[in-house]
């Protein structure tokens, strides 16, 4: 795929622009808000390895920061980089179409998280190291061609829902117990990872006219809105419902309860998303979303007893 430009500034809002790089619009770059998911992620992993997070909790900190502040933060930046073009068009305040982050800052700023990320994940061992090394590979292929995994919304949400859920929540077990996750741990997690590819579906609503315009294979271009409405509701719910029954299976009663409840109040969620996707998928993402990941915790403490 052929680099593209960005969109050049008009002269009066070029004049309007600061003379040097503003932090604000830095930390706009990386996005906190973003950082959540992994962050939650890596705190369910830590409470599903059982093991007292006291006596490590500076390695505990040091994961929190890698998940979300470093890794995630790195791959937002790569990601407004090799997107200005689509954000010229969806989102032209964006730090770097606005002209706010000037030339080629963008992608230095994602070269120099990437390092970071890369310094920080020493401290975490092997596992640590490893981990964060996958994560930046998958966020680079994500969004840098010539693999642009995002062009493809099977094989980028994918990538995401793994980047976001899976990883750090296995990492985050495997350095509490300092060896290789157990098969119900991995396998939680990457029933929720699965599960966050229909999360990342509804997530690209907000882009759906910039995407088609770029060529960009989202499933709410490729399938339409209500059929990746539908697809993404299926795929969170089935996720779950398999979560749940490895629960009962496991004979921990009162966590799969807390589950199917968390389960039955999404899908009645789902029924109003249902009647209008485009316009209510911001919405269940933060509503149901909320409910999805509250699961995860349930799930996470459920494991923890299971390995006490």
């Amino acid at each position: 795929m052929t680099e593209i430009a960005p969109v050049p500034l008009a002269p009066k809002l070029r004049s309007r622009l600061p003379s040097r790089l503003q932090p604000s619009a830095v930390l706009e770059l990386l996005k906190p808000i973003t950082w959540f998911p992994p962050i939650w992620a890596f705190g369910c992993g830590v409470v599903s390895s059982g093991a007292p997070p006291a006596p490590r909790w500076p390695i505990v900190v040091a994961g929190l920061v890698l998940a979300g502040p470093m890794v995630c933060a790195t791959s937002q930046a790569v990601n407004d980089w090799f997107d200005r073009h689509v954000d010229a068009i969806n989102e032209p305040d964006r730090p770097i179409p606005s002209g706010r982050i000037p030339g080629r800052w963008g992608l230095t700023i994602a070269l120099i998280w990437t390092v970071l990320s890369l310094a920080v994940a020493t401290l975490l061992g092997t596992w640590g190291f490893a981990a964060a090394a996958l994560g930046l590979a998958l966020a680079w292929a994500y969004s840098a061609p010539p693999i642009r995994l995002k062009q493809n919304g099977w094989l980028g949400n994918s990538a995401v829902g793994l980047c976001y859920e899976g990883l750090p929540w296995i990492t985050a077990a495997a350095i509490m117990s300092a060896q290789a996750p157990s098969w119900p741990v991995l396998s939680i997690a990457l029933l929720y990872s699965a599960g966050a590819h229909g999360i990342m579906t509804l997530n690209d609503f907000k882009s759906i006219n910039g995407d088609r315009v770029s060529g960009v294979n989202s499933l709410p271009v490729l399938l339409g809105p209500e059929r990746a409405a539908r697809l993404a509701c299926i795929t969170m719910a089935l996720a779950q419902v398999a979560v749940l029954a490895l629960l009962v299976v496991w004979s921990r009663p009162a966590h799969a309860s807390i589950v199917a409840a968390l389960i039955a109040a999404q899908l009645v969620l789902m029924r109003r998303l249902m009647t209008n996707p485009r316009e209510f998928a911001p919405w269940y993402n933060g509503t149901g979303v909320l409910l999805y990941v509250l699961g995860m915790l349930v799930t996470a403490f459920a494991l923890a007893g299971m390995s006490a």
